[in-house]
């Protein structure tokens, strides 16, 4: 018995220890977006579920969108399971967004070959931050400088002011949270400076520089990391690595989220609703139209969408149907491919690396659109101007022939190869012409057709 129990003892231990050593790697690959911090936050609960030993973000970024940056960030800080950020693999990086997660990270890690920093916030709209000029700021105030170039960058707006000075005391929050280096934090903020991973070890910016997640596990067994106020010691001896892919749900969402397949659906919302009400009882282009527009819509309030490019798309759509309509000589449909052009480009209110339609896109869209209502759209209208050939109203002013005699109260003749029930004004004979000139019910009210 006691023997049973010792075993049972043994296999629960087994158990506890393997549940220890389990490490979770999430590949953050490209800029960061709404896809990203939805895989990111799942994928972190997920480690808090399975009782992880430690997660290791795999990051390799351009940068990204601030709210979603920030939400992965909230997580990381908030996630009893410690976080390593590793910048891989060899000549990978981690820019802008990226810099702050692994400023947020518990542990900081870098494979050869590899870079960090400029996180300096990209201006809203067009434009962005000055360019960093050699000259001393006139009022003499000191700016921050690189150590390395002795650029100057101040802001001169104060909207400029105000997003770089929230952006370098949050990443200074962040380096005094995790005891790394704030000098350097900020000159990334303000400067846009980057470090290689050797620099970036010697400068006390990162922890680690291991050249794959195996190494790096090797390196950080033993390593005291404090998790919510609560020490804890790695044991990461004989750790089983489970890689967790992102589900359907993060792939739609990333896709979704995707700027110019946010584009593409909202163009094809609003021309399957166009078709739709311009030739009702489709049902089809209305279906795919309305999905299409609530999945753009969706969309866009997940990216930093202007709203007046949005309403210079539609405005632009509005002038090239209106020139169906009246006769402007073109300036309505050349007035409209502009305005859909300008309010493509203004669409995403943002210049960060992966965010934004690109002219490839925009061109060839415009142009597709302007061909799409000037020839389909037209065509559908002329084609709804023409005379009916079927139906109750084709009838009228058909002409026919007379089967019986009658004084005209009440008699049968051939119209378009069927017999109808007529009435007339006048007697008919039988073989007489007669022309419809109304339908009442199933009786049509004829008269006799004048031989020239």
């Amino acid at each position: 018995m006691r023997a049973l129990l010792f075993g049972l003892f043994l296999i629960a231990c087994a158990g506890r220890v393997a549940a220890s050593a389990l490490v979770i790697v999430l590949n953050v690959d490209g800029a960061i977006s709404p896809g990203t911090a939805d895989y990111v936050v799942r994928g972190l609960k997920s480690a808090a579920e399975e009782s992880a030993q430690l997660v290791v973000l795999k990051i390799d970024t351009p940068g990204g969108l601030d709210t979603a940056m920030r939400l992965i960030i909230k997580q990381i800080i908030g996630s009893p399971v410690p976080v390593a950020a590793f910048v891989a693999p060899d000549g990978a990086r981690a820019a802008s967004a990226g810099t702050y997660i692994l400023y947020a990270s518990h542990i900081a890690a870098m494979a050869p070959a590899t870079n960090l920093g400029a996180a300096t916030p990209v201006m809203i709209g067009i434009g962005g931050l000055p360019e960093p000029s050699d000259q001393p700021p006139k009022d003499g105030k000191s700016g921050a400088v690189s150590p390395k170039s002795g650029v100057t960058a101040a802001p001169n707006t104060a909207m400029e002011r105000k997003q770089v000075n929230d952006a370098a005391a949050y990443i200074r929050s962040l380096a005094q949270m995790r005891g790394r280096n704030v000098e350097w934090a900020e000159l990334a903020v303000r400067q846009a400076v980057s470090l290689t991973a050797d620099e970036a070890l010697k400068l006390k910016v990162i922890d680690v520089i291991a050249p794959d997640v195996p190494d790096l596990l090797r390196q950080l067994d033993g390593h005291k990391v404090n998790v919510l106020a609560i020490e804890h010691t790695l044991n990461l001896t004989g750790a089983r690595i489970v890689t967790l892919d992102p589900d359907w749900r993060s792939r739609v969402l990333s896709v979704i989220a995707d700027p110019s397949i946010a584009y593409f659906l909202m163009l094809a919302g609003i021309f399957g609703l166009f078709i739709e009400f311009s030739n009702p009882g489709f049902i089809l282009p209305g279906v795919a139209g309305a999905i299409s527009l609530l999945l753009a819509l969706f969309a866009f309030q997940l990216l930093p969408i202007n709203y007046v490019g949005l309403g210079l798309i539609i405005l632009g759509l509005i002038f090239m149907t209106g020139e169906i309509f009246v006769p402007s000589y073109g300036v309505l449909g050349i007035g409209g491919v502009i305005s859909f052009v300008i309010g493509s480009v203004m669409l995403i209110d943002t210049d960060i690396p992966g965010y934004g339609i690109p002219w490839a896109v925009i061109v060839p869209v415009a142009f597709a659109s302007a061909l799409f209502i000037f020839f389909v759209v037209g065509m559908a209208l002329k084609a709804r101007s023409r005379p009916v050939v079927s139906g109750p109203e084709e009838l009228i002013g058909g002409v026919g022939e007379v089967l019986e005699d009658f004084d005209g109260k009440d008699g049968l003749a051939r119209v378009h190869g069927e017999t109808w029930r007529v009435r007339s004004k006048q007697p008919l004979a039988r073989g007489q012409r007669i022309r419809v000139i109304r339908i009442d019910g199933l009786i049509f009210d004829v008269e006799l057709e004048e031989i020239e």
